[in-house]
């Protein structure tokens, strides 16, 4: 079976310095500073190749790369001590594009995956900040929506700004957490009227790994 996802964290990784074709260059880096002992957070790279055979066979990911995401986020969860989707001590993750060479302009991000209405709470909860928790899951929101569902981050914007109109302030750091709170209910209707569908919730790997999105190979 072709390994599609390498993992790297807790002094480890199944990568190395010279696997930049199949991993490319950031994933190539993370193993190789894992390898030395660098305190870097625990993660997994899906390979270049995956990104090859999405797009040699009508855009359809390899039917065994779910169950490897699925482990590669258990990996995860192993060395951090949380839960993706728990709703006491949620895992949150980056997700970052990368390629075999530079290319500017194309790498896409995803910061916080894993918020939902319920983990958002518990963000909450555990920080003691309930701004800080729905700041981050409007951000999610508008970041998801933007490099997944493909709609324009101004339609966002839009409703930030007119937030800000009906409080009468002029910074986001002036809009507290009831207004960040009501802001994530507004932009996930947003997405609905835009898209004519709800705002995906983020599951648990127990019901099926998260949607990923991969650009074409450099």
């Amino acid at each position: 079976m072709t390994k599609w996802v390498l993992t790297f964290g807790g002094g480890k990784a199944e990568g190395s310095a010279e696997m930049r074709e199949l991993l490319g260059g950031k994933g190539a880096n993370l193993a190789e500073m894992a390898n030395i002992g660098l305190p870097v957070p625990p993660g997994f790279t899906i390979t270049t190749e995956a990104c090859t055979y999405y797009f040699a066979n009508g855009r359809k990911l390899p039917p065994e790369l779910e169950a490897q995401v699925t482990n590669g986020l258990a990996h995860v969860e192993k060395l951090t001590g949380r839960k993706f989707g728990d709703a006491e001590n949620p895992l949150l993750v980056s997700v970052r594009s990368g390629s075999r060479a530079s290319m500017p302009g194309m790498m896409d991000t995803i910061l916080n995956l894993g918020l939902n209405d319920r983990t958002a709470q518990a963000i909450a909860d555990n920080a003691g900040d309930r701004r800080f928790a729905y700041d981050s899951y409007r951000r999610f929101i508008q970041m998801y929506s933007d490099v997944v569902l493909g709609l324009d981050h101004d339609v966002f914007e839009e409703q930030l700004e007119s937030l800000k109109d009906q409080k009468g302030v002029h910074e986001d750091t002036d809009l507290d957490a009831d207004d960040l709170a009501g802001l994530v209910k507004v932009y996930k209707k947003k997405v609905e009227e835009e898209l004519g569908e709800p705002f995906p919730r983020i599951r648990s790997p127990s019901s099926g790994a998260p949607s990923a999105r991969c650009s074409p190979p450099g």
